[in-house]
């Protein structure tokens, strides 16, 4: 990965593998987007608006939008079939170490339990590293967050000593814990 603070991302930008198929968002998801986020299980781990409804859903999209076109960010909805929504992953240059490429994910109630997220992290983390060349592939995760943290184990990610990453999410500050990759 470059120096620079944006990333050199093809577009549209598609990911096959896994069972799953990763694609980018479009205006038909907007229902789909408000049935994922709209649950207290999104809202506690992720900053994402809470209630998501069909405007906060706008808004998603629009910021997806502008965050891949200025190259900061990806955010691909997790498919099985290449259209229905049930998930996210994301993509994007650490705000901790510029030189990491940061992952984050989110699945939907109704699709939790399927390894989803797993393969999604999978997938998403071998295009970073051999695409985008980063010094390692992190997630950042809450301590209490115990199924993200075995998605993390599952994946091959480790607690690493890193200090916290302090972020605000809804106004308050949460400490994560950085997991890295193993090579």
């Amino acid at each position: 990965m470059d120096t620079n603070r944006s990333f050199t991302l093809s577009s549209p930008l598609r990911l096959e593998g896994h069972g799953l198929r990763l694609r980018e968002w479009s205006d038909e998801d907007l229902a789909d987007l408000v049935t994922l986020y709209d649950d207290p299980e999104i809202a506690r781990w992720t900053p994402v608006a809470s209630p998501f409804d069909l405007d906060a859903a706008r808004a998603y999209l629009t910021g997806a939008r502008e965050g891949q076109a200025q190259g900061r960010k990806v955010q691909l909805a997790i498919t099985t079939d290449g259209i229905r929504p049930l998930g996210e992953i994301l993509l994007f240059r650490s705000q901790s170490d510029e030189r990491d490429a940061e992952l984050a994910y989110g699945v939907g109630a109704a699709h939790r339990g399927r390894g989803l997220a797993a393969r999604a992290v999978r997938l998403a983390s071998g295009y970073a590293a051999r695409e985008l060349r980063p010094r390692r592939v992190v997630l950042c995760i809450d301590a209490e967050n115990a199924a993200s943290e075995a998605v993390a184990r599952s994946c091959g990610f480790a607690l690493t000593d890193d200090a916290p990453v302090r972020r605000v999410s809804r106004g308050h500050p949460i400490a994560l814990r950085t997991w890295s990759l193993r090579p």
